[in-house]
């Protein structure tokens, strides 16, 4: 059964939040506000926060721009997850997840079933990595928020957590392109 392991340091990870939406702005954005808050009262580091319309371009490049950042590990995305014709944040992150993380949408509709039900089939919640960088995609209520960063990111950016965590593996998830460097 998971755990928290005592003996283990905590170590902080340097997280950054996306908001995706065409009419909020810092000053009314909750979502967002709901994951700074959930970031920084866990331990970790609230290392940028930006707000993007809902235009492909404009959210995979400010992802891909913080994935290549050193002082980023993490993206957290809000917003873009549903049915309608702006909804585009899966269609302009998952071409470019070099691995997904299928379990990561399975364990959030699980979650979210226990509080929606049904509905819960109207987000398109995603994660996966990109440069070496884990990018997770929710749907922009802080409820969805609330639901993604407490039953799973808060457990799985924490070191401490037992069996396993994601703060451990990331030294890893760049070892593939630097076993094709050794070897050219």
């Amino acid at each position: 059964m998971a755990k928290i392991d005592e003996s283990r340091p905590f170590i902080p990870v340097r997280i950054a939040v996306l908001t995706v939406s065409d009419t909020r702005s810092l000053a009314d954005d909750k979502s967002g506000q709901t994951l700074a808050d959930r970031i920084t009262e866990a331990g970790h580091v609230l290392a940028a926060r930006d707000i993007v319309t809902d235009d492909r371009e404009k959210i995979r490049d400010t992802v891909l721009a913080w994935s290549r950042d050193k002082e980023i590990d993490v993206v957290i995305t809000t917003g873009g997850t549903g049915f309608t014709g702006r909804d585009v944040t899966p269609e302009a992150l998952e071409p470019i997840f070099e691995k997904r993380m299928d379990g990561f949408s399975e364990v959030f509709h699980r979650i979210s079933y226990d509080k929606i039900g049904t509905s819960t089939v109207q987000s398109r919640a995603t994660g996966g990595v990109v440069n070496a960088t884990f990018v997770f995609v929710l749907p922009g209520s802080p409820g969805a928020c609330k639901d993604a960063w407490d039953g799973i990111l808060k457990p799985q950016l924490d070191y401490r957590h037992m069996p396993c965590n994601f703060v451990e593996i990331m030294p890893r998830l760049d070892e593939h392109l630097r076993r094709g460097k050794a070897g050219s």
